[in-house]
């Protein structure tokens, strides 16, 4: 591991190597997330091809989210026990047939049952390329690989709004989503031909028996850590508002009660990723020189984030103007880069046998958030006749809830924290002769 930009013994040595093995990894995640999104930009479509309402329709994503966040802490577990190139295989496996299964579902029934399959192939990519970065690159480039890992994510989920919407009404709905598995079969073939877990000579340490009983001490240590629980309500705070906005909410909220065309719409979606992908740069290298920055970042962005949306709904004309919806647009996208500070939470208070786990109890948050949100929109939808006004108002419940757990866990994470810096500095000066 290392602190302050000085390598410890054992931290691996990165290098070019390190890149070409994380790179294969995280094109995994590249096209789970294209796969995952493909429904924000089909959601009307999907709305007149099973003949469902809001509320139906929200059932697709809720679904697969429940899914992902209910997988996350056996992912962990699997992570920490198989390694990453037989997760991530088996989560391309899971993934594209969820995908293909989508392109040929003659039911909203068969339809279900594809999109959870294909969210629980996606809930076994993120903590998988996680834990490649730590396998693979210095503790101290943790921050900036990870919010690496969240850009390529919001690329992915840039050629679902740019590509995939294009196909979609260009060749129709069976060809773009069963042409879009293929992207599934490539990267599951590079993952099983090339990937490696760990460097030569970094091999972990050979875990214990792998008993009911060591599970629920993995869960119950990693869930005694403060840091874990801090990273896991800061993910929960900050992801869930872009999430929603880019899984399916944005576009009906962007066209339905905007008045905006779809072209136009799709257009301010692509701006929330762009913003993502620039903000996630700049938060990276900030979290990585100046560690303290963590928390008012993630606060900075929940205020902005409600600050915006509240301007936006509470606006006194009937559509916003453009100038505000860009503005909200750009914001949103601060919430991805603000969500991987989590994980910069809960990697310190945790040893390496136990990064799989705590990086998917951190997970779960910002995706439970993301479901209920998702819920709570399309049944507010319905009971108040198309309310968006209404319908997003719950975003700022979830938020407050949030911070209140930011707020009363942040001493306490601090102060582990702060131990086990200490501890490590000792360990690193007092090297046994």
């Amino acid at each position: 591991m290392s602190r302050g930009g000085v390598s410890l013994p054992g931290d691996p040595p990165g290098g070019r190597r390190a890149v070409a093995m994380w790179s294969i990894g995280v094109s995994v995640y590249f096209v789970a997330v294209i796969f995952r999104t493909s429904l924000g930009v089909a959601g009307l479509d999907a709305a007149d091809r099973f003949h469902v309402n809001a509320s139906a329709l929200s059932t697709f994503s809720i679904l697969q989210l429940l899914v992902y966040a209910g997988m996350q802490i056996p992912v962990g577990l699997l992570v920490d026990s198989l390694g990453t190139k037989r997760v991530l295989a088996i989560g391309a496996v899971l993934f594209t047939a969820g995908q293909l299964g989508f392109a040929f579902s003659p039911s909203y029934g068969t339809a279900l049952a594809s999109r959870a399959l294909l969210g629980c192939g996606d809930a076994m990519t993120f903590i998988s390329v996680l834990r490649l970065g730590t396998r693979w690159f210095p503790a101290r480039r943790g921050p900036l690989v990870a919010q690496l890992a969240g850009l390529v994510g919001m690329a992915g989920n840039l050629v679902s709004t740019l590509v995939l919407a294009r196909l979609l009404h260009g060749i129709g709905w069976t060809a773009a989503f069963a042409g879009s598995a293929l992207a599934g079969v490539v990267v599951l073939v590079l993952a099983l031909s090339f990937l490696k877990d760990h460097p030569e000579g970094y091999e972990p340490a050979p875990l214990p028996h792998r008993g009911a009983a060591y599970v629920r001490k993995q869960i119950a240590a990693s869930w005694r850590e403060p840091g874990t629980r801090l990273g896991m309500w800061v993910h929960f705070t900050t992801q869930f508002p872009a999430m929603v906005f880019l899984l399916l909410w944005g576009l009906p909220f962007l066209v339905q009660a905007q008045g905006l065309s779809r072209a136009t719409a799709g257009e301010m979606l692509t701006l929330v990723v762009l913003s993502n992908m620039v903000i996630g740069l700049v938060y990276g290298q900030v979290v990585a020189r100046h560690h303290a920055a963590r928390l008012p970042l993630a606060l900075g962005t929940v205020c902005a984030t409600a600050t915006v949306w509240a301007a936006t709904l509470v606006y006194p004309a009937a559509h916003a103007p453009m100038w505000l919806l860009l503005v909200l647009c750009a914001v949103l996208g601060a919430c991805g880069p603000a969500s991987m500070l989590g994980f910069d939470f809960a990697r310190p208070a945790n040893p390496p046998e136990r990064q799989g786990t705590a990086s998917g109890i951190t997970n779960m948050g910002g995706f439970v958030a993301s479901m209920t949100t998702l819920f709570a929109v399309g049944v507010l939808l319905d009971a108040t006749g198309d309310d968006y006004s209404v319908a997003f108002s719950c975003v700022f419940v979830l938020q407050a809830l949030g911070v209140s757990q930011i707020l009363r866990l942040r001493g306490r994470a601090a102060r582990r924290e702060r131990e086990r810096l200490v501890a490590s500095r000792v360990e690193t000066v007092h090297v046994p002769a």
